[in-house]
């Protein structure tokens, strides 16, 4: 299995991705699921992939000579020369039917399901920045401001940060440090998920990053980020006060006089206990 976050604000994007590949307890590898397309001053986009390992890879190969032919006189349109990031991720959806085309039914035949999931997202120059989620089927939805953020694999772990503390105006520092910590809270409660992760950073309007860097288990950062999380973490917990049934102990007790919705309750009397 795999993890893989990105984020949209408005001032860029943030995209995270673990490398942990599993077909079995014994069969553990490591497989990147992060690839940058980019042409300077022009365009910079990132896929982020999960689920079936051959069918992603595959749906890369296949997204940058993948056409896509409006009417016979027009020409074909390609990630390289899409005008728009709604254009780019239609190219991603029909590589995907292609993908499917090819394969699906040998999968089916030899009893596996045609499951890919993939995060696509970026700025083509005389557009904004967009951020899709792209399903197996081809089809795609897109990032809003109310939803600036897309998870793809073993997203419940590392879904309430991210929850608490995105919003379009996040800084990109910031929203790095989310997703990092996401993605920690992911590796911490699920084993099909681990190092190395890819990071990139990209800054609206600028077509290129040199914020891309591979995090291992020897990354400073990164082990000071995970250490602190889960200190910082028990130190919030401890100062919560434990649950107090009544009294004066508390201003705040967990059972209140006059509190009238409670669970059923069947008592069981020494009698019926004997019989």
């Amino acid at each position: 299995m795999t993890y893989c976050v990105a984020i949209k604000l408005n001032a860029g994007l943030v995209f995270l991705s673990d490398s942990r590949t599993n077909a079995g307890l014994d069969q553990i590898s490591t497989f990147r699921k992060m690839i940058v397309y980019e042409r300077t001053d022009d365009r910079f986009m990132v896929l982020l992939s999960a689920g079936n390992l051959s069918i992603s890879q595959s749906v890369r190969e296949i997204l940058q000579i993948e056409q896509l032919k409006e009417a016979p006189e027009s020409e074909p349109i390609t990630i390289w020369n899409a005008k728009s990031m709604f254009d780019a991720a239609r190219v991603l959806g029909s590589a995907i039917r292609h993908v499917h085309t090819r394969d699906a039914e040998s999968l089916k035949q030899a009893g596996v399901d045609f499951n890919v999931s993939l995060i696509f997202g970026g700025q083509i120059k005389g557009e904004g920045m967009r951020l899709f989620q792209v399903y197996s089927a081809g089809n795609f939805i897109e990032a809003t401001p109310e939803t600036p953020y897309f998870q793809v694999g073993e997203s419940k772990y590392g879904k309430p940060v991210l929850d608490r503390v995105l919003t379009p105006e996040t800084p990109l520092d910031e929203a790095a440090k989310c997703a990092l910590v996401s993605m920690d809270s992911t590796l911490k409660s699920n084993l099909s998920v681990g190092l190395p992760l890819d990071l990139v950073v990209y800054e609206a309007n600028s077509f290129q990053t040199d914020k891309v860097v591979c995090i291992d288990e020897n990354n400073p950062y990164f082990k000071m980020m995970h250490n602190n999380w889960g200190k910082k973490l028990r130190e919030v917990f401890d100062s919560i006060e434990d649950p107090m049934w009544k009294g004066e102990q508390t201003d705040v007790p967990l059972m209140a006089e006059g509190q009238r919705n409670k669970p059923l309750r069947k008592i069981t009397t020494p009698q019926e206990k004997l019989i």
